[in-house]
């Protein structure tokens, strides 16, 4: 099974992105994208931006990942 994450966009780096998930960041290519700006939501899947979202579908989905966490034994 796979998984993508919804990150928010920190900075950019020419093709690379600092993105944020919480407390942590990491660095996204964004190759396959097109006008990603720092601030924007992008799913990621294996270190790639493999789509942009809306702040508000990407809070809703972080927060059904913090439900599944807090659940977790």
């Amino acid at each position: 099974m796979c998984i993508a994450v919804p990150l928010e966009v920190v900075e950019i780096r020419g093709d690379i992105a600092l993105a944020r998930y919480g407390n942590a960041t990491c660095e996204v290519h964004l190759d396959l994208l097109e006008e990603v700006s720092a601030g924007d939501y992008v799913l990621v899947h294996a270190g790639f931006a493999i789509e942009k979202l809306d702040r508000e579908e990407a809070e809703k989905t972080l927060a059904i990942f913090r439900e599944i966490a807090d659940e977790t034994p």
